[in-house]
């Protein structure tokens, strides 16, 4: 008798559904009971050394399965779904999105192309996105999986563009000079990444000064360039960001627009901080010539607090982004009906696997509407101006920069103490308060200065939670000074 075939569907679909449900049930329970839990927690070694197991050659029932998710990851997390973690530019997720992952994991559908609904909610959203920053609906743009991917992309089209050869066909080793990107000092690191990924090396990208409020020095800008030219080099782009990882800080993209349009330079913005300020009522004046860059990177799993992971590049040029990208071999070729007639979404990225990362933004964009996100945007600048001002009103607490959006750079600082010690007790202070899963601060150091650092990019966040960063700090900082002074 001829053996059975297997499957991955359950053998029992209604012992399968109950799980599901109690799954689901769980998740609720999770989100809606976040606050009583810590930020983070340190995982037992019985816990690590079961995450060191060897793949498992035979199964185990999905219930167990479940069990040790339940037992061994639920309660492990990063934290950064939870109303007091400001430590990493992240979002907190949503439900909602959470289902539009489930749902889109359920469909299982390549975004690579096709003539199917996945693709075009695919396309609707990117066109949602150009909406948002002012862009034209004939622009291009792809979702990909996040900020460094989105501001590849943008870079590669501007590298292509302004290259003056055929760079697809002769590599860059046909450049007629080396090209020259421009970027401020405090430049996100995934830049570096990109211009060395592009084959271009790290000297491609200039670093520019930054004054004391941490924005790119324009008039230093057009010396560079000038020398640049002088010397033979190509001038090509400049990378204004809008909204510095380490301080929030905005470029005056007005004044870069201007000079990249005398200098017949492409302009592209990393926006993944603070593009999408552009929905907000009171916050938008802060992006305000965003809409004339030639690229620009966003991130919606930030502001629009998707779930991971979704980024999204857009290009002014539809034809010169498609041209960076596109290749269309015999059997990707499109067809004349059916579902190889649709766009080939995976034409204006890198991949041609590409999962349905735009339901989960559109089912939630769709439930609150923009409206309410934009809200959410100023009540995080709400949130961050009050921070400041209860740092500024304590005398122990220092602010170390002006707070501009939603990022807050201050520190615990007694008097007395040299800048190593500073370090040190305020990195003790921000690790005690994770360890103690009250809540998650990074730190970082700008302009010689040290400082702790929240970004509170948080829909959940409300003032007492802020009140309560503040007094743990104070609480921390005044039982560590005596060591500090010692030490």
């Amino acid at each position: 008798m001829p053996e059975s075939p297997e499957t991955l569907d359950p053998a029992e679909w209604d012992a399968h559904r109950a799980i599901a449900h109690r799954i689901v049930d769980d998740a609720v329970d999770y989100i809606r009971d976040i606050r009583s839990r810590p930020v983070w927690q340190d995982m037992p070694t019985d816990v690590r050394a079961r995450f060191r197991d060897g793949v498992p050659h035979d199964g185990q029932p999905l219930d167990e399965v479940y069990r040790q998710i339940a037992t061994d990851l639920l309660p492990y997390p990063m934290g950064n779904i939870h109303p007091r973690f400001w430590m990493w530019y992240m979002g907190a997720s949503n439900f909602t999105g959470a289902l539009g992952d489930f749902l889109a994991a359920i469909i299982g559908s390549n975004l690579g192309g096709g003539d199917h609904a996945a693709a075009e909610i695919d396309k609707q959203v990117v066109g949602w996105m150009k909406e948002m920053v002012g862009y034209p609906a004939q622009a291009s743009g792809s979702l990909v999986s996040g900020g460094s991917m989105a501001n590849l992309i943008g870079l590669s089209v501007a590298r292509n563009t302004m290259s003056a050869v055929d760079l697809r066909e002769l590599g860059v080793s046909a450049l007629p000079a080396p090209m020259r990107f421009y970027g401020s000092d405090q430049i996100h690191s995934c830049h570096r990444i990109a211009v060395e990924a592009m084959g271009l090396g790290n000297q491609a990208l200039r670093r520019v000064p930054t004054d004391r409020a941490c924005l790119m020095d324009i008039c230093a800008l057009r010396d560079i360039i000038a020398e640049d030219r002088k010397a033979g080099l190509h001038p090509a782009c400049v990378i204004a960001t809008a909204g510095t990882v380490n301080t929030g800080a905005i470029d005056d993209l007005e004044a870069i627009a201007d000079l990249c349009a005398a200098e017949g330079l492409w302009m592209h913005v990393d926006g993944c901080i603070g593009a999408l300020l552009a929905i907000a009522p009171k916050g938008c004046a802060l992006v305000r010539g965003i809409a004339r860059a030639d690229s620009i990177a966003l991130d919606p799993h930030k502001w629009l607090h998707a779930p991971f992971e979704v980024g999204c590049a857009l290009v002014r040029d539809a034809e010169a982004h498609l041209g960076t990208f596109s290749v269309t071999p015999e059997y990707l070729e499109n067809a004349p009906r059916g579902i190889a007639s649709g766009d080939w979404l995976h034409d204006f990225g890198l991949q041609t696997s590409r999962g349905f990362r735009a339901l989960k933004v559109w089912m939630a964009l769709k439930e609150h509407g923009l409206t309410k996100f934009g809200r959410l945007v100023d009540q995080d600048l709400a949130h961050a101006r009050y921070l400041s001002e209860r740092v500024e009103a304590t005398p122990e607490l220092t602010l170390c920069f002006p707070t501009v959006i939603n990022i807050v750079c201050f520190r615990y600082d007694p008097g007395g103490l040299s800048e190593a010690a500073l370090k040190r007790l305020n990195t003790e202070i921000m690790v005690q308060m994770q360890e103690a899963g009250i809540a998650a601060v990074s730190d970082t150091t700008v302009q010689g200065r040290h400082c702790m650092r929240a970004a509170i990019n948080n829909h959940r966040t409300i003032r007492s939670d802020l009140d309560l960063l503040v007094e743990e700090v104070l609480r921390r900082g005044r039982t560590l000074v005596p060591e500090a002074v010692a030490d």
